[in-house]
């Protein structure tokens, strides 16, 4: 039996149920549904529509279905279109009369609307505390690093040496920004829309401030027909959970290239790897290859959902269904790559030694010597020209660039110091440059970013009803 079959008179045809139904995906909002349905059934007891022999039945019945959820008992039927009709119907089997009481007030439209924040706040909450942990696995990395330096890269050509805990800590901050994205949409996705109906709310004396509160919401919404419709939050998850799964590629391309032979800048775990179904002698660094892959996928979530959205009209509109399959993916996806990546990292071998033997041409140091010459008066673009003229004639006569630095007139030993190894790095001296002493200050500020961090996940635990 449907929730509509007083309308109809005859039953769903099969071609409608199997490309409507959304039950084989949206399981995962039971105990979601269940706890919307424990603080709707509070409402509507608060406001007289239930006694009080009413709403202790539906709340034992609640407590048996849930039951029944977690310990994968739960019968499903085939009338079940989606999680919230299953409910629904275990508990009015449970409690009787009264179940057929707990949609008093309420639509599926501001049910499922709830649904989905309470879900989101939850899972988002927890990819902000795995991006933390990986955020604090590269700290560790830049800390065992040291001073050891590699070539910085530009256009994938070597440009200077930076220190290798420079390079982790520019990753890093960027899943630093990505952890305050992420709280900054669980702060605006914090209103719940229960209460608002099907879209206009109700002529019953419901207080949608009560059931926010008991469900730990900020607050109630403030347009019925926006709750019932609002999406925006689904919509900035995906944008910053495709972020994430940038990052994670951006690090998964580094390792890729890294731990080729050509590099050897990295030896992976054999735990973290995979071998050749035909070629015995591969070690292939498939995590970070997934990393690269799964981008894309997480990419398509959001612009398909971005396309789902853009032409509907207010309010509630089936189109809407097309939520939960993205983002259930999305965070699934986030979820194992960052756990994933962070083992990656953390069981792998840098060879600090091989970094520092590819960070040593001389030609990476021509800045410095730039630099060199405006210290002494000449003009930066003059001395770019200089410098570049002697990197040109260096490789074109195949001479050291030493040797022509420290015979210039303008240049001499002093200039030509500079391009012993290791020096360029000590020169970077400016705040958040890879100089050491920079990077020192730098990962202090990284250590207390990641400090407030923890505080502000730790307050995000919300007093909502069980």
């Amino acid at each position: 039996m449907t929730l509509w079959h007083g309308r109809f008179s005859s039953e769903p045809s099969a071609e409608l149920w199997e490309f409507t139904e959304s039950l084989s995906f949206d399981k995962a909002l039971a105990l979601d549904d269940i706890a919307g349905s424990r603080a709707h059934l509070a409402g509507l007891e608060r406001a007289g529509m239930l006694d009080a022999t009413e709403a202790a039945a539906l709340v034992a019945a609640l407590a048996q279905v849930e039951a029944e959820l977690m310990g994968e008992t739960f019968s499903f039927e085939p009338s079940d279109e989606d999680i919230h009709t299953a409910i629904e119907r275990r508990v009015t089997e449970i409690a009787g009369e009264a179940g057929a009481k707990l949609h008093t007030g309420r639509s599926r439209n501001d049910q499922v609307a709830t649904d989905m924040r309470l879900f989101t706040r939850r899972e988002m909450t927890a990819v902000a505390a795995r991006i933390l942990q990986l955020a604090q696995t590269l700290g560790d990395l830049a800390d065992e690093a040291k001073d050891a330096y590699m070539p910085g890269y530009t256009h994938m050509q070597k440009a200077q040496p930076v220190l290798f805990a420079h390079h982790l800590l520019a990753h890093g901050w960027a899943l630093s920004r990505d952890f305050d994205r992420i709280l900054s949409t669980i702060d605006r996705m914090d209103v719940s829309p229960l209460g608002a109906g099907a879209l206009g709310g109700s002529s019953l004396p419901l207080d949608p401030g009560y059931t926010a509160a008991l469900l730990g919401f900020g607050a109630p919404f403030e347009n019925s027909l926006d709750a019932v419709s609002d999406r925006d939050f689904i919509a900035e998850a995906l944008f910053d959970l495709s972020l994430v799964g940038v990052h994670l590629s951006r690090i998964g391309e580094e390792i890729v290239l890294w731990s080729t032979e050509e590099f050897a800048f990295v030896r992976l775990d054999d735990a973290y790897s995979t071998g050749s179904s035909m070629l015995p002698q591969k070690k292939n660094p498939d995590i970070a290859e997934l990393s690269r892959g799964k981008a894309g996928r997480l990419i398509g979530h959001l612009t398909g959902f971005l396309a789902t959205l853009k032409g509907l009209p207010l309010s509630y509109n089936r189109d809407l269904q097309e939520d939960k399959e993205p983002l259930f993916d999305s965070i699934l996806q986030v979820s194992r790559g960052l756990v994933a990546v962070r083992g990656m990292l953390q069981s792998a071998s840098f060879d600090y030694a091989r970094m520092r033997k590819a960070a040593e041409s001389p030609y990476l140091c021509a800045v410095d010597l730039a630099d060199f010459l405006v210290r002494a008066g000449m003009p930066f673009r003059k001395a770019h020209a200089v410098v570049g003229g002697l990197v040109r004639d260096s490789i074109e006569r195949q001479v050291p660039l030493e040797e022509l630095v420290s015979a210039h007139p303008l240049l001499g030993e002093d200039a030509a110091r500079l391009l012993e190894p290791g020096e360029s790095v000590k020169l970077r001296a400016t705040r958040g440059g890879s100089g050491i002493d920079a990077v020192k200050i730098q990962r202090g500020r990284f250590v207390e970013r990641l400090q407030l961090d923890a505080k502000r996940l730790d307050a995000l635990q919300p007093d909502a009803i069980a």
